[in-house]
């Protein structure tokens, strides 16, 4: 495999692949896009697993800072943190159980990293939800980062699980997400001093 040239913008690096889309920058812009080449890229290169994990840091983090921001507390960003993570890692847990095996084509092929990759970058959006630090775009915020998200695993479980049906991945993240939803809510019950 040949050597792709180093990215000047620091966040780049050097990496054994054929693909062309090879800094952070490249895949955090095509993947917010909704690029279904930064898909298909970051399904195959297994080099891009730090920069998923990255990502869903990131966008967790930022969740976290516009829970906490307007009132400075060091409890609601940690708590909003978390709980960003959890949703995203409970979220993908769901779409892989429910795309690879309540609703597969007959060639879907994935493994959990593949489907893992993808699903971080389509967290991407996430990360502007820094800007509900200010009070005042805290709900439209996290209102549009979250239908870009939902747009973003769209685009990224066609991609990783292989479908041919676009309104296929829409049912299974439209699944994935009530259930998580359902889980967030249970959690707020059963653990109300946490959450609120």
């Amino acid at each position: 495999m040949r050597r792709l040239r180093e990215s000047g913008s620091g966040l780049g690096f050097a990496i054994g692949y054929h693909s062309a889309i090879v800094t952070f920058r490249q895949r955090l812009v095509g993947a917010t896009m909704l690029d279904a080449r930064v898909y298909e890229d970051l399904e195959a290169n297994t080099s891009a697993t730090w920069q998923a994990v990255l990502v869903v840091l990131l966008s967790s983090l930022a969740a976290g800072v516009s829970t906490g921001a307007a009132k400075l507390e060091a409890q609601a960003i940690i708590v909003g943190t978390l709980g960003g993570f959890v949703a995203w890692i409970s979220w993908a847990a769901l779409i892989y159980l429910v795309g690879t095996h309540l609703l597969p084509e007959p060639q879907t092929r994935a493994n959990v990293g593949e489907l893992l990759r993808t699903l971080a970058f389509a967290a991407a959006p996430g990360i502007l939800r820094v800007v509900g630090a200010v009070p005042a775009l805290a709900f439209p915020a996290f209102a549009v980062t979250s239908v870009w998200m939902l747009a973003a695993m769209v685009v990224a479980v066609r991609q990783a699980l292989d479908y041919r049906s676009t309104s296929r991945a829409i049912a299974v993240c439209a699944v994935g997400w009530l259930l998580s939803l359902a889980i967030a809510a249970i959690t707020g019950i059963f653990f109300p001093a946490i959450v609120s």
